[in-house]
This record gives C-alpha cells, sequence and structure tokens, in this order.
C-alpha cells in the first residue's frame, strides 16, 4: 500500500505527504495607497479584468473612495493580485531580486504604445530576437517591468 501511494503521490521519499499546488498567483505590491491606481493602470495599459477586490478595513469615513487593500485581476489566462504594501515586513521586496512578467501578442508595437499611453516607460525599442520573435519592454509606473512578445516560435520539440 506505501508502494502505491508512494507512486500516486501522496508521499515523497522521506515518507512525508507530498505537497501539490494548485495554482502560481504572483503578487504585485505597490506603495500604499497605490493600489487603486495600479489597478487601473493594468487595465488600460493591458486590457486585465477585475475579478475581487478586498477594501482596507480601517478607511476614513471622510475619504470618497475606499482605499483597495488588494484586487485580483485576470489578463489573458492569469491572474494575479496587486496589494498595497502594508507594514508587514514579509511584503517588502529584497534587494537585488527582480522578475519580469511576459505578454504574448501578435501586436507588439500596439501593445507598447497603449502600455505607453497608459502611463507606462518604454524599455529600450522593439526588437527582433531570434527564436522570440518580435519583444519590446515597458515598465509600468510601480517598477515592475513587462516584456511583451510575439508568440515563441517552435524550435524543438522536447520530450518528457
Amino acid at each position: 500500500m506505501a508502494d502505491q501511494e508512494a507512486q500516486n503521490g501522496t508521499e515523497n521519499n522521506n515518507g512525508a505527504p507530498a505537497v501539490v499546488f494548485t495554482a502560481l498567483k504572483p503578487q504585485l505590491v505597490v506603495p500604499a495607497p497605490k493600489a487603486a491606481d495600479a489597478v487601473q493602470f493594468y487595465k488600460d495599459a493591458f486590457g486585465a479584468e477585475e475579478v475581487s477586490r478586498n477594501m482596507h478595513p480601517k478607511r476614513k469615513a471622510d475619504q470618497e473612495l475606499p482605499l483597495v487593500l488588494s484586487a485580483e485581476l485576470q489578463l489573458a489566462s492569469s491572474v494575479f493580485s496587486v496589494s498595497d504594501l502594508a507594514d508587514d515586513p514579509a511584503q517588502v521586496k529584497p534587494d537585488g531580486a527582480g522578475i519580469i512578467f511576459c505578454l504574448e501578442t501578435d501586436d507588439v508595437e500596439a501593445a507598447v504604445a497603449k502600455a505607453e499611453a497608459a502611463g507606462a516607460a518604454r524599455e529600450g525599442d522593439v526588437m527582433e530576437v531570434e527564436g522570440a520573435g518580435r519583444v519590446g519592454k515597458v515598465k509600468d509606473p510601480y517598477g515592475y517591468v513587462w516584456a511583451i512578445s510575439s508568440p515563441a516560435k517552435k524550435v524543438v520539440d522536447v520530450e518528457a
């Protein structure tokens, strides 16, 4: 029975239960209280759709618009969240680390121009990259880099 459980992925080599992840959801952390602005930027620049929103629990009664604590957005087939930077040290971006988000589209130039119109800064020119097609980069107003490329051409079959 133990051999069958290990084979089915319920145990690892140490006899401990295996961990199965069901999703990977990036969380973009922006300076408080910029989450609402960031959500609007991602909608305008990339056509993201807002899936859900959590409001800040300590909203002041005199504020016209409630502060967004976090929002979940869908972009193409991926979901990510945008959150205000809290006092939680686990949310602080580490020095020297970085992340680049990659988007695919058939019209790289138009996508880069749309992101720029929404407030992103172009990072160099749109270029032809061998094996990757056309690639352009923009940096959003919150410091995240987005690589926008044409769909990659299949070069070699990979065996599993």
